[in-house]
Parts: C-alpha cells; structure tokens; sequence
C-alpha cells in the first residue's frame, strides 16, 4: 500500500516536533520544509532536522522517509500539509497582533499548497489560526472540506488536562468538547463534560469548574509567558492527532476551525469555527451539529463575532482576499 505524504511548511519548534511524531506513529513519509536563513545562508536546518530525526528511527523503531527542503517541488503531490508557518507569540503580544505579517506568510504557502499539491488536505497551525484558515482557503480555492485549523484539539487537551489535575484522575477518563473561536474567546462546555460517564458538575464546585475553563481560555498565553515564545508540544499533538485521522481514515471526532453553515445557530455561516468534526480521508466529512442551551449560545455567538473581525481585518489589509 503507498505511504502517505505529509508536508510540513515551517520547520519551527512546532513544525519540527509534528515531524517527529509523524514519523514515529508512522503515518507516512514527512518534507519538512522552511525558508533559508538570509543571514546565515550556509545553514540548511530543514535538513538538518531531517537528518536528525532520521537517525531517531533504529532507536524509536520506526521508518519513515524524511526529507527536508527549501524547495516547494519537494512536497507535490501531499495527502496532507500542515503550515506552521508564521511568527510565534512574544510576551505582551495577541494572536491578533500577528495578523498582517502572518497573513503575508501563509498566502504565500497556500499559493505553493495549490499548485504543487491540489489534491491535499490542509491543517492550518498558524495564528491568529481561525483568520489563518480563511485566508488559506481563500487563496488555494480548495474545497471547504478540504481545509481545516488545528484549534479545538489543543484547546480541549488543555481544559481536559486542568481538570484532570483538579479532580487528581487520569486525562485520559475526562470527556469535553470546546467550540468557537481559538484562544481567549474559546467556548468550553462544562455542562457537557463528564469523567468517564460522570458529570464533571457531580464531582467539582461550579466555581472550580469555572478555573479550569479560564485556565484552559488562556493556556496558551501562561505558556508565553512562562517561555517567552508559543507552545509547540501541545500543538504539535494536537495537529498529529488530526494528521492520523485523516491519513488513517479513522472517524474520529475532533474539534476543530471548519467552515460552518447553518450549524450552532448559524451565527458562523461563511467562517471558520471550532466545531466537533468528523475526520477521514476527505478531510471533514461532517460538522455535528446540536443544540446550545442560552448561555452557550451567547458565548458562542460572541466568539464567532471576534472570529468574523479577525478576518475583517485580513480583509481589509488585503483587499484580494474579500
């Protein structure tokens, strides 16, 4: 049977560790490609990447082929690319604020993404991730299906973690789903969250519940400052996550940023939003839709409007892009 080829455009901290896990869980072969260093051109850290991940395999035992470039013709003809590309978060700083020179970056990417490989499915990374998704969709052309933001898979890892911690069980037990925007305006849905059957709400004060949501809204923001730069571990999971369901064609039920209708009240129709998706080989293959109690329904319709003034202003700083 032919190996998957998964392309990651930015060998970063995040793109870096996608690749190795990618190779490890054996999901095919990885590019790892990056832009060269304009003050040091004798580097080629794509490839010496490449190279060292290589020679994790006799140890890990795994084998994957990986190749790292500087050159897009590398990746034709990927099942799927994953861009990382884009500046990271520095302390002080919003995902909004990286909106003009990051949309610059991943239009850039999404040109290469169309013409070297068509057929792809994209997961985007970079943020500010649901105006990132837009503008890759935008510029590709490729059906909606087709692209996708790595933003509930994270987000749900954080707040799942939180609580585990909380309550002192395993992550593995605590079931939740998060909806909207990524970041600060996320969505958790406590009254829909349980460990291992059991309502979290039988097991925790509201006002502790409550914590770990906050936590969870601005877990990447602690990271940041506790770093000085973004998170890559946690990303980098929850990308691979979605990587495996679609290269395996497993179903799985994933949040994540998708371009929405007329679910969840409609107030995303023509955006991508974080949503509970089902993922396999054609990218997302359906949005489950349910109802939101009032609340919910409030806090999502308040994310998704942050949501619509992000891409407003891609849209206005780029104009081709309406």
């Amino acid at each position: 049977m032919r190996r998957a080829k998964i392309s990651v455009i930015g060998a970063g901290n995040i793109g870096g560790e996608c690749a190795r896990s990618i190779a490890m869980k054996e999901l095919g072969d990885v590019v790892l490609l990056d832009i060269p260093n304009k003050d040091k051109p004798e580097l080629h850290m794509p490839k010496g990447k490449a190279l060292d991940l290589a020679c994790c395999g006799p140890v890990e035992s795994f084998d994957a082929r990986i190749t790292g470039t500087f050159d897009y013709a590398d990746t034709a003809n990927s099942d799927v690319v994953v861009i990382t590309a884009g500046l990271p978060r520095k302390p002080g700083m919003s995902r909004d604020d990286l909106v003009q020179v990051n949309t610059g970056i991943v239009k850039s990417v999404a040109e290469n993404v169309k013409k070297y490989s068509p057929n792809a499915v994209v997961i985007v990374v970079s943020n500010p991730l649901d105006a990132m998704v837009y503008v890759a969709w935008k510029v590709t052309g490729f059906p909606a299906h087709r692209v996708m933001g790595q933003a509930g898979a994270l987000d749900v890892a954080r707040y799942k973690t939180f609580l585990a911690w909380e309550l002192g069980v395993s992550a593995e037990d605590v079931q939740g789903m998060l909806l909207g925007g990524h970041g600060d305006d996320m969505v958790p849905l406590p009254n829909r969250t349980s460990v291992n059957g059991i309502p979290v709400s039988a097991l925790l004060s509201p006002e502790k519940i409550q914590a770990c949501v906050e936590r969870a809204k601005v877990g990447g923001g602690e990271v940041v400052k506790l770093m000085g730069t973004s998170a890559w571990y946690a990303p980098s999971a929850g990308t691979v996550e979605m990587v495996e369901a679609i290269v395996r064609d497993k179903k799985r039920v994933i949040a994540c940023a998708a371009y929405c209708g007329n679910e969840f009240g409609g107030a995303g129709k023509g955006y991508f939003v974080g949503v509970p998706c089902v993922l396999g080989d054609k990218g997302v293959e359906k949005i489950i839709d349910f109802k939101l109690d009032p609340t919910e329904q409030k806090f999502m319709d308040e994310s998704i409007s942050h949501v619509k003034d992000l891409v407003g202003v891609v849209q206005k700083q780029f104009p081709e892009l309406a």
